[in-house]
């Protein structure tokens, strides 16, 4: 018998590449599936110091580890009443009766001393005439720079802070030194000392001047022209002094405080913010992400959010994933709400949003996982091609 020994011809290596190409691919297609960076939150489970599970937002070198505060009816609830005895607590410190209009620099006195109409000269001949610019003083004597007050035969007479009742008193005791029972009378014929500011959101922003007529915070607001259309009227800041206070006029309603017994006082500063300086973010699997005005009351909640936002994309979203990022005093704080129970939807209409909050839907697993097949085909196709080359 015979044998014949064939030896085996040896496989081309170009046979094996597209192979190890795929292979190399699919390997890391599905590492990067576990992580899908940029579409997904991390989240995992850890043990609190009461020793009860609760979630984190993994760590990593830039960020530690931050934990997740669990939306429900309750915590909304506190939150809303912390917020509201904050607010309760500032306004009432603002509400407190007007004082009496005092003289101050730069305030022009109408001075009638009857019966001797030679005081009229003091004045000049225009006493009584409308002035030529409505930035001229009204015709009369004017309070000089010190709080003094020159007239004939009184002298210099010092009457800033002081009442016009009490400049009359003291302008009747100084010419009776030379004058039997002087009948004197004092008005105020110009007021330039005591002025209010209004800035932001109104349609006339400007300087006030502040009357014998006390000015309330309607008032400061309609002499400016009225809201603008951009108006938050929930954000109006009042500067006073070194003091900042921060006046929701719908919570005041709500609180049954009427913003018309609030009463503006000389240096005053009161600026409405605008709703685009207010808003948030919502990004994630929305069908429009970008931000969300607040409403004109300047409420907005989680639901209203995303209702601008086009709301949640039904075919990408992990409804069981929903954030609120947050920072406050510089600490990011990270609310979490599990939006499949029907009852979650109450919990994001109660739970309203801070300016610059970032509202994040996730994406569910098969959106990560075809993400990740869509950045890793170019990959897998070069591989092929440049097999197909080598052949």
């Amino acid at each position: 018998m015979k044998y014949s020994i064939q030896r085996a011809r040896p496989t081309p290596r170009r046979a094996y590449f597209p192979r190890t190409a795929a292979a190399i691919a699919l390997a890391g297609m599905l590492s990067a599936c576990a992580s899908a960076p940029g579409f997904h939150m991390p989240v995992s489970q850890d043990m609190n110091a009461n020793g009860s599970d609760g979630k984190y937002v993994d760590a990593t070198a830039a960020m530690p580890a931050i934990s997740i505060t669990e939306l429900d009816l309750g915590l909304v609830t506190r939150l809303a009443e912390a917020r509201r005895s904050r607010q309760d607590k500032d306004a009432h410190q603002l509400f407190n009766a007007p004082g009496a209009y005092t003289v101050g620099a730069g305030d022009v006195l109408q001075i009638v001393v009857w019966d001797h109409p030679e005081f009229a000269a003091a004045i000049g001949p225009a006493q009584g005439q409308a002035s030529a610019k409505p930035s001229d003083p009204a015709s009369g004597f004017v309070v000089d720079q010190k709080g003094n007050l020159q007239f004939p035969y009184a002298g210099k007479i010092a009457v800033a802070g002081l009442r016009v009742d009490e400049i009359q008193q003291r302008l009747t005791v100084a010419l009776s030194t030379y004058l039997v029972k002087p009948q004197v009378t004092v008005r105020m014929a110009s007021y330039r000392s005591r002025q209010v500011y209004v800035d932001g959101e109104v349609r006339n922003p400007g300087t006030l001047s502040l009357t014998d007529v006390p000015l309330n915070f309607y008032d400061a607001i309609a002499r400016a022209g009225g809201f603008g259309e951009n108006a938050d009227q929930s954000d109006v800041v009042l500067v006073r002094g070194d003091d900042v206070h921060r006046i929701d006029v719908p919570q005041l309603l709500a609180q049954g405080l009427n913003p018309s017994k609030l009463y503006l006082k000389n240096g005053d500063l009161l600026r409405v913010a605008s709703r685009d300086e207010n808003d948030v973010y919502v990004m994630g699997e929305v069908n429009k992400p970008g931000s969300a005005l607040p409403r004109r009351d300047g409420r907005l909640s989680l639901a209203d959010a995303l209702a601008q936002a086009g709301s949640v994309n039904s075919n990408t979203a992990d409804t069981a994933q929903m954030f609120v990022i947050r920072s406050r005093d510089g600490t990011p704080q990270v609310f979490h709400l599990d939006s499949r129970s029907p009852v979650s939807m109450l919990v994001a209409k109660e739970f309203e949003l801070q300016p610059k909050d970032i509202v994040y839907v996730d994406g569910n697993g098969l959106v990560r996982f075809n993400r990740v097949i869509s950045l890793l085909m170019p990959l897998i196709n070069a591989g092929l091609t440049a097999g197909v080359v080598a052949k």
